[in-house]
């Protein structure tokens, strides 16, 4: 009974021993299994990181590509007219040569024949052999050539550009000074509204304001001395000039052509002292109600010889009695500008 019991415990060991060995055995593999997973998903990733690092070098790769084929163009363009001249040159070393091949083979053939034949051959050789080697010489010579007028001819298109730039900045700088000048006239003309019917007007004429009076505005006739209802419009012009300090101002004295008798009670002898001293008087005037730069303003006397109308009657020498006052807008960045691309001025 006791051998039995031994044996039964000792099959029941086994069965128990053979059974666990078989339950283990899924779990490994499910252990595998989750273990290769993770390394695929880490593979995943890995791929996943270059695909991308790929796909941003293909980027870069495409944009130098361009690059080469849009400098690739530029340098056919340029080297079109060279390579042209450089194929003429080079047809017509080729022509040469086949030529002095000929005649070396035909020199061959002749040397067998006749002897005066053969020298006169050999003689118009020699002097082929020294035509085409002044041409290849030539054609050497006008290959350097050709190379420094492609130089001089980058050199002037880059002038040209700089050039062109400095146009461009000098013609904004004039479409500022138009503007200006536009501005600058209607500011002067809304400060003498009161006075455009008492024989003052304003005009815009070549980038400048003028504003003209009559005699009969500033002066009594003969006078240098300027009326009030004068002084009260230049007092306003002035206001206008105190405010815009970019602005030169030129005043110029005009008289009729009738001669002076005698010496006037202002002195002058004859029109063009008139003007000088009317001129000045108005000058005085602009100064005197404004804290104005007496650099910025100049007086000149033009007598009889610039009429507004050349007609030799009243009408018009009252028209021609006149002063003006020229604003012109400060030019000195034009200047500037204009010595930098050597601009006549």
């Amino acid at each position: 009974m006791n051998l039995k019991s031994s044996a039964l415990r000792q099959v029941l060991a086994v069965v128990l021993l053979i059974t666990g060995f078989y339950s283990c055995v899924p779990e490994r593999q499910f252990e595998d299994l989750k273990k290769k997973e993770k390394s695929c998903q880490d593979d995943n990733a890995r791929l996943k990181s270059e695909a991308e690092q790929n796909h941003t070098l293909i980027t870069e790769l495409q944009q130098q590509v361009t690059e080469l084929q849009k400098s690739t163009t530029e340098l056919v363009r340029d080297s079109t007219t060279q390579g042209r001249s450089l194929r003429r040159l080079t047809d017509l070393y080729s022509e040469l040569t086949k030529s002095y091949d000929k005649l070396l083979s035909n020199n061959e053939k002749l040397l067998a024949g006749n002897t005066e034949e053969t020298r006169k051959l050999i003689a118009d050789l020699n002097h082929l052999k020294e035509d085409l080697q002044r041409k290849e010489d030539q054609m050497k010579r006008d290959s350097a050539a050709l190379q420094t007028r492609q130089g001089e001819l980058e050199e002037l298109k880059k002038s040209l550009k700089d050039r062109e730039t400095k146009v461009d900045e000098l013609q904004s700088i004039l479409s500022r000074s138009d503007s200006a000048t536009s501005a600058l006239k209607k500011m002067v003309s809304d400060a003498l509204l009161g006075f455009q019917d008492k024989g003052l007007s304003v005009n815009e004429r070549d980038g400048r304001v003028y504003v003209s009076m009559e005699e009969q505005l500033l002066f009594a006739s003969g006078s240098t001395v300027i009326e009030k209802k004068g002084e009260e419009a230049l007092h306003d012009l002035a206001a206008v000039l105190q405010k815009n300090k970019d602005i030169n101002v030129l005043v110029e004295g005009h008289t009729d052509n009738i001669p002076i008798s005698g010496t006037l009670a202002s002195g002058a002898k004859d029109n063009w002292e008139l003007s000088v001293l009317r001129a000045t008087s108005v000058v005085k005037i602009i100064l005197k109600n404004g804290s104005i730069e007496p650099t910025r303003i100049s007086a000149s006397g033009r007598g009889p010889y610039i009429p507004v109308d050349p007609a030799n009657t009243a009408e018009a020498r009252k028209k021609n009695r006149r002063t003006e006052i020229i604003l012109s807008p400060k030019l000195d960045e034009l200047m500037r500008i204009l010595d930098r691309i050597n601009v006549p001025k």
